[in-house]
């Protein structure tokens, strides 16, 4: 838990690749329907990456457009944190390749592997960086190209991710503002409900690995949406309390963006009208790691989020694992 005031986010950027993919589209691939998804999903569309775009080239345009907003230059970061599942390669990581896009020669380096709540727990480490005095400004993004490893065959899965990136400067803010109290959680016990069985040392690619189709996203949903309905609420509430407020006092929930009807549920449970929650998961469906920052990053474009502003952010993914944190904006 962080008990201090002093550290938040500064600016926010984000960056999505120009390739779409519609329900229409998938139709013309698997066995599946617009109707079908939207109904389950509350998906409509998803970016997907074309070309040479990669990971590292998506967090080095979502990380510019957020430094120009915080008026730093690359140099003046201390730390670069990418969360992310899908680097552009297994060495190095993606964070030393974004600090040699960036010029950003001051930084220490590295990348955080926690699922879909990658950016949560990057913010919980930065945070405590700055409020220990160890660090001044850091830059943390939450990147995904999960297109690559999505298996285009499994209609369960493949309608469900998209590809995108969204970046924040974290630093000091002044009194009254900043992550009020953040806490993360995990449960190894829950890890074959979303994996990817290959590609790691325990399985290197084989042959045989790549016919299996080991390669891609497999995911239990039911299991996954039984935990994510129940865990998105309580730790919600618990970091609440942690800093003394209660969901009647939030004034925004920037949810982790997998499916409308869980964040429909967190909202009923938590007494949240509609308008108090950020939800684009019906134009780029689950992009892991990079939903909450962009999602951040539109509220803020759009006039939603205000100095002031009481925001909750909460996320579930593989690990399994789950956090949330309360921000005065």
């Amino acid at each position: 838990m962080n008990k201090t005031n002093t550290a938040g986010i500064i600016s926010t950027g984000k960056a999505l690749p120009v390739g779409k993919l519609t329900n229409f589209d998938l139709e013309k691939i698997v066995d599946t329907s617009d109707e079908w998804i939207k109904a389950r999903t509350g998906i409509e569309e998803r970016r997907i990456i074309t070309g040479n775009e990669t990971a590292s080239g998506l967090a080095a345009r979502a990380a510019s457009i957020a430094l120009e907003r915080a008026g730093l230059s690359p140099a003046e970061i201390d730390v670069i944190i990418v969360a992310t599942v899908t680097p552009d390669q297994t060495l190095p990581s993606t964070a030393c390749l974004l600090q040699d896009k960036l010029g950003a020669f001051n930084a220490s380096a590295f990348d955080l592997v926690a699922g879909c709540t990658g950016f949560l727990y990057g913010l919980d480490v930065g945070i405590r960086y700055i409020n220990s005095g160890a660090a001044r400004y850091i830059l943390l993004v939450g990147v995904d190209t999960l297109s690559p490893i999505v298996d285009w065959q499994d209609r369960n899965t493949c309608v469900l991710f998209g590809d995108g990136a969204g970046a924040v400067v974290l630093g000091k803010l002044e009194e009254g503002r900043g992550v009020l109290a953040s806490k993360m959680y995990s449960d190894g016990s829950k890890a074959n409900l979303l994996y990817v069985p290959a590609g790691g040392s325990t399985r290197p690619a084989t042959r045989q690995s790549v016919e299996e189709r080991a390669h891609y996203i497999k995911m239990n949903g039911q299991e996954v949406f039984k935990f994510a309905v129940t865990v998105m609420v309580d730790s919600v509430q618990e970091v609440l309390a942690l800093c003394g407020k209660t969901a009647a006092d939030l004034d925004i929930l920037a949810p982790h963006q997998a499916n409308l009807r869980i964040i429909n549920f967190a909202c009923k449970r938590l007494k949240m009208q509609p308008e108090q929650v950020l939800v684009n998961i019906h134009r780029y469906g689950n992009m892991s790691s990079a939903a909450i920052p962009v999602v951040l990053d539109e509220a803020v474009e759009e006039g939603k989020l205000k100095v002031g502003h009481l925001v909750g952010l909460v996320s579930f993914g593989a690990g399994l694992t789950w956090g949330a944190a309360i921000a005065q904006w």
